[in-house]
């Protein structure tokens, strides 16, 4: 395989990846506006990010079942699928998927996806693991039809994505790695600074512990009534990377030698199980920051989520208020879609600005801006404290909504609008996790979701679907998106799946 394809990075592999991103603005034009346009999505979900810090996340190997949402492009009568995983599907979660079409009947839509994958349950990322078989590449490449129609969708876009997009040949609908930079921790600061944004106070690109505490120490000199800050990972996932420092007992004088004497004796690390030495070696690989804690009362956590398209569009797609958990408040536990109307424009307008920066730099695909909020006597205030170039928590919740009901987010009204003018919401989560659930079946789900008349009714845009199947048994985890007419119904409506579920597990 090495004498056929360029070595990994060289330039002759930049040159081959840039020949097939040429190729994408063209089929996007001829297919993604037409529904019964040829097509076919290679889909290989894997998170290509630290496997130290995902580690931490329970049943991290079923997150590549997210992206099982885009199982609703089936409903395109002429779009073939290729699914890559690191370990076998159950057939149960694949049958629930394509049960959630509408009006498209299982024989209509199971031959038209293939499932493939690795056989192997590591904690190395997939996209290696489908590297180092060229067995099953060739198999994605037999599976896929013609390379003109086809393109690669990843979570998320590393130099490992840039090799597997030239071994199969198909550009990739993501953004070129060489832009990795600005959807870090640091570079997000850049870009902000760049859009004319409002950022937390702080510094950037850090590596070292005293880097650290020079930073902790100016950030508290130039602000004494600081109690808090927050020092983040630059690879950091879904807040796992985060750590919050105490200034509680800091001097006036000799802020820095304090700082020192205090390290880190006074952080406190959002992931489970994160050691201090860990933390640093981290720190030293991949850099980090520093920035205040920002907190008041009412305080809020809204992100949006853009897309840069192949042809240089640049749009809103949703805007979701997340809902964070952890020892401080900083992982990612829910959220509610739309984000409040008293801010939704305002959050958006500034996204978008940093959406017209990463646009002149070349940036292409999915991305979101993640905020936070403060009310005050003359409104919000908003902070934005991250770029994630890269799909999401939230991708695969809005995905299952657009897809299901075939509405669209109207960035306007700050609503998601139905064919016959009606509004909808959703309250999401990844982490519903109770060890009794382990005692139920992607197959006792189903039959409990029916059963207690809560599966999706596309007549009446009205029900639940259910994620992370595969990690139910395993881990006692599901993910839940709740979706009604209002923030107050699908809050309702999620809350009794809870109790339907603690009462069906419980049960002998």
């Amino acid at each position: 395989m090495s004498a056929i394809f360029p070595v990994a990075g060289s330039v002759e592999e930049l040159a081959a990846f840039a020949r097939l991103q040429a190729r994408l603005p063209a089929l996007f034009e001829r297919v993604f506006g037409d529904p019964l346009a040829p097509r076919t999505v290679v889909i290989v979900p894997g998170l290509s990010m630290d496997q130290d810090v995902l580690g931490k996340v329970v049943g991290g190997l079923h997150y590549e079942e997210r992206q099982l949402a885009m199982l609703m492009l089936l409903r395109l009568p002429n779009t073939r699928i290729v699914f890559v995983s690191s370990t076998p599907l159950e057939p149960a979660i694949v049958d629930y998927y394509l049960g959630l079409l509408p009006g498209v009947p299982l024989e209509a839509s199971r031959p038209r996806l293939v499932l493939l994958s690795a056989s192997d349950a590591s904690p190395m990322t997939l996209t290696q693991k489908v590297l180092d078989r060229p067995r099953l590449l060739e198999r994605i490449r037999q599976a896929m039809g013609d390379p003109e129609d086809a393109h690669l969708s990843c979570f998320n876009v590393t130099p490992r994505e840039r090799t597997l997009a030239v071994h199969l040949g198909i550009p990739l609908y993501g953004c070129d790695p060489g832009l990795l930079q600005y959807g870090g921790k640091s570079g997000s600061r850049r870009i902000f600074r760049e859009a004319g944004v409002p950022l937390p106070d702080g510094t950037e690109d850090l590596s070292s512990v005293p880097d650290l505490a020079q930073s902790l120490a100016a950030l508290k000199s130039g602000k004494p009534e600081l109690m808090h800050a927050v020092v983040k990972l630059n690879d950091g996932f879904s807040g796992e990377g985060n750590a919050v420092f105490s200034f509680a007992g800091c001097p006036a004088e000799r802020v820095r030698h304090w700082v020192e004497a205090h390290l880190p004796l006074n952080l406190a690390f959002e992931a489970r199980d994160m050691r201090w030495d860990l933390y640093t070696a981290k720190l030293a690989a991949m850099g980090g920051i520093v920035e205040e804690w920002i907190a008041g009362e009412g305080v809020r956590s809204p992100s949006v989520q853009l897309r840069i398209t192949p042809v240089g569009g640049l749009e809103v797609i949703s805007t979701h208020d997340q809902i964070l958990g952890g020892p401080s408040g900083q992982i990612f536990q829910a959220c509610t879609f739309p984000a409040d109307p008293a801010y939704a424009r305002e959050i958006q307008r500034l996204a978008l600005r940093v959406g017209r920066a990463l646009l002149a730099k070349g940036a292409l695909g999915r991305f979101g801006v993640d905020f936070v909020s403060v009310p005050g006597d003359d409104g919000w205030h908003h902070a934005a404290i991250e770029i994630n170039l890269r799909k999401g928590g939230t991708t695969h919740t809005f995905q299952m909504l657009q897809f299901l009901t075939q509405g669209r987010y109207d960035a306007g009204r700050t609503e998601f609008v139905t064919s016959d003018g009606g509004t909808l919401s959703y309250y999401a989560t990844d982490s519903v996790v109770n060890t009794v659930y382990r005692r139920l079946t992607p197959e006792d789900l189903v039959e409990v979701t029916n059963r207690h008349g809560l599966h999706f009714d596309s007549q009446r845009n009205h029900g639940v679907v259910f994620t992370l199947l595969g990690a139910l048994s395993e881990f006692g985890k599901i993910g839940i998106v709740a979706i009604d007419r209002n923030h107050e119904s699908a809050r309702a409506m999620f809350r009794r799946t809870v109790q339907v579920l603690d009462e069906e597990a419980a049960r002998d």
